[in-house]
């Protein structure tokens, strides 16, 4: 799995904080690369870029979490790249699943469907 998504209760902004607290702030070396906020109305999307190194694969790995309340509820879709290594094979000893999980993990008991 190279993405996922999650539909919570949560608004938009406080998706992103309980996020950027998880990987950011509780983690020795996940960081928060950019944050982009746009409003329309009472709808947001929150793009955020976060980065982490991961010691099984010596490399780090990036993750693209898009957040949006535009269909009603708060849609959380996490996508994460350059975990793998190798040119070809692209083997990341599961840093990528690693990565979007911590995000499913935070947001597990705000979950609506």
């Amino acid at each position: 799995m190279d993405f996922s998504e999650i539909v919570v209760s949560l608004t938009p902004k406080e998706a992103s904080e309980k996020i950027e607290d998880a990987i950011v702030s509780g983690s020795i070396s996940g960081t928060l690369i950019d944050r982009y906020l746009r409003s329309v109305g009472e709808n947001q999307i929150i793009v955020l870029v976060l980065e982490k190194f991961y010691f099984r694969s010596n490399n780090r790995g990036s993750m693209t979490v898009t957040i949006d309340n535009f269909e009603g509820a708060t849609k959380v879709h996490s996508a994460a790249s350059g975990t793998g290594q190798g040119a070809i094979f692209r083997f990341d000893w599961g840093a990528g699943d690693s990565f979007i999980n911590s995000v499913m993990n935070t947001l597990e008991m705000y979950k609506v469907k």
